[in-house]
């Protein structure tokens, strides 16, 4: 969190190609938290986020540089699609499942930060629980040589009451998430390995150690405070202007969501938490719509606009080639496992890059995620093989993978 804006940009330049606007929007909004916590708090209470909408085709990064963001910050993060919502009174989610979702994501993750601090502790515990059941020496267990014994432990699963499965449905997800964690847990008898059962042993004694109440606290205090919704396809639910008539999903919803963005208490499983203080971080392609078309209370809500740019063959090669986990990068590991050495060419890595950039223009523009298909496509015979050794990946290999699907556009259409 006390990272400076340049070094929030630095790390998501990391993972991230280009967009450099939309990124530095993003740094300055988690920067503006710290220096928030830095106030005395009747001036801290009086300053809320200033929240985003980014603009831009699809698979350019607009959900990667809000997910990165939430990642880097250690924040709880939630992404929603906002036509999955619809006005109140009507079948679907209600808006109020974001918080509750929200809600649940910073349990999760603070419940993860806790394991880790009694891990030590719940390591030993499970592995004493171990030597015991299977009357051996501690150092037996602990070692692994045991690791492929089988042995039956007591694990609890919580109950399910009846009414739950009658129930399902989106519209009682927020019945269902307030009950999580309260339904009473039953003790069950099961048969797994050593090494299966020091984890779900390791787990429950991990749990046992962590303190409910601050977990509990800590978990709303984090999401109130540290919040990240981000909120897809807002276009889909702006009114076009000249547009007559009843318009139930559009401006309904924007309504719904209004209260969510201005700061409002929803009930969770957590307790209430407030979303005064959680950032949102809209996005939409407004292809057809334009952000003036949402409703004017609901624009005055994300003050900070950024455009994202679309990508072009020499984004999808950096793309390729630049952060730390790359597509290129994934795979040769991948392939890597079953003995096979993967060696991507420049003019390779080029070509690439500038079919997927064809095959966007060609067919719908899906932006980087473009890429992936591709190289599917390139690397299908390879893939399927096992211990090939070294395989150079030519542009001549890569044009003759992609000449039948490149050269007819029905099947490109459904392969790439």
């Amino acid at each position: 969190m006390n990272l400076t804006p340049s070094e929030i940009v630095r790390e998501l330049s990391k993972h991230i190609v280009g967009q450099e606007e939309a990124k530095r929007a993003v740094a300055v909004a988690l920067r503006n938290r710290y220096r928030r916590k830095r106030l005395p708090p009747e001036v801290a209470r009086e300053v809320v986020p200033k929240n985003i909408l980014m603009i831009g085709p699809t698979g350019v990064g607009k959900t990667e540089i809000a997910r990165r963001l939430a990642r880097l910050a250690g924040a709880p993060f939630v992404k929603v699609e906002a036509t999955k919502f619809t006005e109140v009174g009507y079948v679907g989610r209600d808006v109020d499942s974001i918080v509750r979702d929200l809600a649940e994501a910073s349990h999760q993750l603070v419940l993860e930060e806790m394991k880790k601090k009694v891990e030590e502790k719940a390591t030993r515990l499970a592995e004493e629980e171990l030597a015991s059941l299977l009357r051996v020496s501690l150092h037996e267990v602990s070692s692994g040589r045991l690791d492929g014994a089988f042995v039956e432990v007591q694990v609890e699963e919580e109950v399910q009451m009846p009414f739950m499965g009658v129930l399902g449905g989106e519209q009682f997800s927020g019945m269902t998430e307030m009950l999580k964690g309260l339904l009473p847990r039953r003790p069950v008898r099961k048969r797994m390995t050593v090494r299966e059962a020091r984890e779900v042993l390791k787990n429950q004694h991990a749990e046992r150690l962590i303190d409910k109440e601050e977990l509990k606290e800590e978990a709303r205090r984090r999401a109130q405070e540290e919040g990240i919704v981000f909120i897809d396809e807002i276009d889909k639910i702006a009114r076009r202007q000249g547009v007559v008539g009843p318009d139930v999903s559009g401006e309904g919803v924007q309504r719904d969501l209004l209260p969510i963005v201005e700061g409002t208490v929803v009930s969770t499983r957590l307790g209430p938490i407030s979303t005064e203080h959680v950032l949102f971080i809209a996005a939409g392609a407004f292809h057809v719509a334009k952000p003036s078309d949402l409703i004017p209370e609901l624009q005055g809500r994300f003050p900070i606009r950024v455009e994202l740019s679309p990508l072009g063959p020499e984004d999808f090669y950096r793309i390729l080639t630049e952060p730390e986990n790359s597509l290129l990068r994934q795979y040769t590991e991948l392939l890597r496992v079953d003995g096979t050495e993967l060696v991507f060419h420049e003019d390779a890595i080029r070509a690439i890059a500038e079919a997927a950039h064809r095959a966007n223009q060609e067919l719908e523009d899906i932006g980087a995620r473009r890429l992936s298909t591709v190289l599917e496509r390139v690397l299908e015979e390879v893939s399927f093989q096992t211990e090939l050794g070294r395989v150079e990946i030519t542009r001549a290999y890569v044009e003759e993978r992609l000449k039948g699907v490149l050269a007819s556009p029905d099947l490109s259409r459904y392969i790439l």
